[in-house]
């Protein structure tokens, strides 16, 4: 007796992916933003992209959904960067989930990068991806906390008055 496993065609795989990240114009629309299905598509294979690029797989819109609706609030993206910022922030995320050993849940990831973006990083995708991320994820292999810096003082002196 032999099995054959039957796969969902790429291109259903794809028209998914592109209705799931479609249906989050609905929750960004309040935001002032959407991406159009020709948007959709080109994200839909960006991510597609990242994903080979990385050596993952996923199943529908997989993390795109999330990224859209962690960061259509920030200050830093409006109507005219915001296709642009998701495909890179698409990008980032599936290099960095490699980076950090799958050690951080996606949410957590996109948590981290939003909360950086918005922050330190002021919008800018290169100190996102260059510095932060990339010292996130050093110290999440070497088990320190993903905010962890070397520089931090301590937050008490030891007994001989030193820190």
């Amino acid at each position: 007796m032999t099995f054959e496993i039957m796969s969902t065609p790429a291109s259903l795989i794809q028209k998914q992916a592109i209705e799931e990240i479609q249906k989050c114009n609905e929750f960004t629309s309040e935001y002032g933003l959407a991406l159009s299905p020709s948007d959709a598509a080109r994200l839909a294979e960006t991510r597609n992209i990242a994903l080979k690029s990385s050596g993952r797989i996923e199943f529908g819109g997989g993390a795109i959904h999330k990224i859209i609706r962690g960061f259509c609030d920030s200050p830093y993206i409006s109507m005219h960067n915001y296709a642009e910022t998701i495909h890179e922030l698409t990008e980032i995320f599936y290099y960095y989930k490699n980076e950090t050993l799958d050690l951080m849940s996606d949410d957590d990831l996109i948590k981290f990068m939003k909360n950086s973006f918005d922050g330190k990083c002021q919008g800018s995708l290169e100190l996102l991806s260059g510095r932060e991320l990339a010292n996130m994820a050093r110290n999440i292999r070497y088990g320190y906390p993903p905010d962890y810096s070397e520089n931090q003082l301590p937050d008490e002196e030891d007994e001989d008055g030193e820190y």
